[in-house]
This record gives C-alpha cells, structure tokens and sequence, in this order.
C-alpha cells in the first residue's frame, strides 16, 4: 500500500497515520427475540458517508460512517452503527493532492477497521456473520469530482458544502 501512496505522493511530500479509532457505535435489534423466527430473506441497506475537519495546518480528522440496515418480513430485524476515524497528517502536498488523499487513501485505510466493528456487531446480536464487500473509493472519488464539476459548471452555489475528501 505505501508503495502506491508513494507514487501519488509529490517529492518531499508525507502522509502519515497518526491514530485510528471508533468516533462512534452503535447497534439495535427493536425486533429481538421475536424477529429470530421470522422468515423470509433479509433485505440490506448500507449508506456510507465521509466527514473531513482540518485540525491543524497539516492534521485531518476523518470520520468513515457506516449504517447497515437488516429488515425482515418488513420489520427492522438490526441497525448497525458505526463511525470509524482517524487522524492523518499529510505535508508538502498542493490543494489537489490533499483533497485526493482524504477522498481515497484515508478511507481505505478505515474501511477495514468500521467493516471489522459492523461485523462483530451483527455477530454478537445473535445474526449470523456479514462480510462487507471492497468499496472503491476512488471510483466513489472520481464520481464525488464529476458530480463537483457539474455542480459548478451549472452554477449551482456550492456554499457551506464541505468539499475536501468527500468520497
């Protein structure tokens, strides 16, 4: 992986992991015991979402949130909480560079841990394992950057909106 950050890196430039941890968990079975003899498929709904904050000149907080939504027999059977953080110091990088890394290589990097916290959760509720599949987060990056062009392009007014590393 350093290999790859390396290569998108300008020379001089540094990106470094300072700490990573849970901001927030949370999970609900409102259905529980009852829901355990339901039939019928589950239905998923998974929203992922990303919030950037600068710290300092060269330190980022970002939050990778995930909600995964398990309804059978169109009752909630579990809701599954989390938001998985870190802090990351990028140095020596241009606005662009910046945006990019917090758009792609930090999620990367939390993705693992928030899909690890989900699964336990939904274990340790008594439902059997779901594994969470890769997500590209630079294709959800190039996306987020089309969508920023458009928005502009049109003359959308793009005040208040958080735009560094959205994915």
């Amino acid at each position: 992986m350093s290999e790859e950050i390396n290569q998108q890196q300008p020379a001089g430039a540094s990106f470094t992991v300072e700490k990573i941890y849970v901001k927030d968990v949370s999970f609900e079975a409102p259905g529980a015991p009852g829901v355990f003899n339901e039939a019928g498929a589950p239905e998923l709904q998974m929203n992922l979402n990303q919030k950037v904050q600068r710290l300092s000149e060269t330190a980022f907080e970002v939050v990778l949130g995930i909600t995964l939504t398990c309804n059978i027999a169109g009752k909630t059977a579990y809701l599954a909480e989390v938001q998985q953080a870190g802090v990351f110091t990028l140095a020596g990088f241009e606005d662009a560079g910046i945006d990019a890394m917090l758009g792609t290589q930090c999620p990367n990097l939390l993705y693992p841990y928030a899909a690890a916290s989900v699964s336990h959760l939904i274990q340790s509720g008594g439902f059997p394992p779901f594994f969470m599949q890769p997500i590209n987060f630079e294709g959800l990056y190039a996306e987020n950057l089309r969508q920023r062009a458009a928005q502009i392009g049109s003359g959308t007014d793009l005040g208040g909106t958080e735009t560094v590393g959205n994915a």
